[in-house]
């Protein structure tokens, strides 16, 4: 429902949606946080992604991040039902072009903007941290706004070490080799073959089509 305020409480192994909408990572002291927020009636009003259909709040990929996704889930949880955290995943996407060898040519089709080796969709900045580094990846993408598509044409191993710290820091706009769109509507992206598809860090199995919506104004959290 539009007009109910949602509070959020970080559970997870990185808790991104939380700690970006401005919480403490440490749940107790969230918890304390969040209740002066609801007290003090500090609302702000979010767009939700969507991606065929399936809603999203912070970010959503195919290819090489949803990859590590699939690897992070393989790890299993721990015996307090915890998911591995980011270092795990970071460590994952260094994996996944470790299989490659580092080398990615273009393999799907963004609508009105090219090809490309993959592609993140973001809803705010960060995308994601690496314990308490934020990595921007889309660094103007806004949670009020629409969402944001960076897309690398294509990855070669000599570049391998600046590309990682281009994207991975948000220097991603105005890349020679990097499709970049901000605050979109709609994101329309097609794969020569099935690529894997996550979504707030929830593997949708693979796709060979992917389409993102921008549902501007669509809830009010508190912050």
């Amino acid at each position: 429902m539009r007009d109910v305020p949602i509070g959020f409480l970080p559970g997870g192994g990185t808790s991104v949606l939380a700690r970006a909408l401005g919480m403490p990572p440490d749940p107790t002291h969230a918890a304390r946080r969040l209740a002066v927020t609801i007290e003090a009636g500090r609302t702000r009003r979010i767009t939700v992604g969507r991606v065929n259909g399936r809603r999203f709040a912070f970010g959503a990929g195919i290819g090489i991040d949803a990859e590590a996704v699939r690897r992070v889930d393989r790890m299993g949880r721990s015996d307090e039902g915890k998911r591995p955290g980011d270092l795990a995943f970071a460590i994952s996407v260094v994996r996944s072009l470790g299989a490659r060898l580092g080398h990615m040519e273009p393999v799907l089709e963004v609508k009105d903007f090219g090809r490309a080796a993959f592609a993140f969709v973001a809803n705010g900045s960060p995308y994601t941290y690496m314990k308490r580094l934020p990595l921007p990846i889309a660094s103007e993408a806004q949670f009020e706004l629409g969402l944001d598509l960076v897309a690398p044409v294509r990855v070669r191993r000599r570049s391998l070490v600046p590309f990682a710290f281009e994207i991975l820091s948000g220097h991603s706009h105005g890349r020679q080799n990097t499709l970049y769109g901000h605050d979109l509507d709609r994101v329309e992206i097609v794969c020569d073959e099935p690529m894997p598809l996550q979504a707030d860090g929830e593997d949708l199995g693979d796709v060979v089509e992917a389409v993102f919506e921008a549902e501007r104004g669509a809830v009010s959290v508190f912050v």
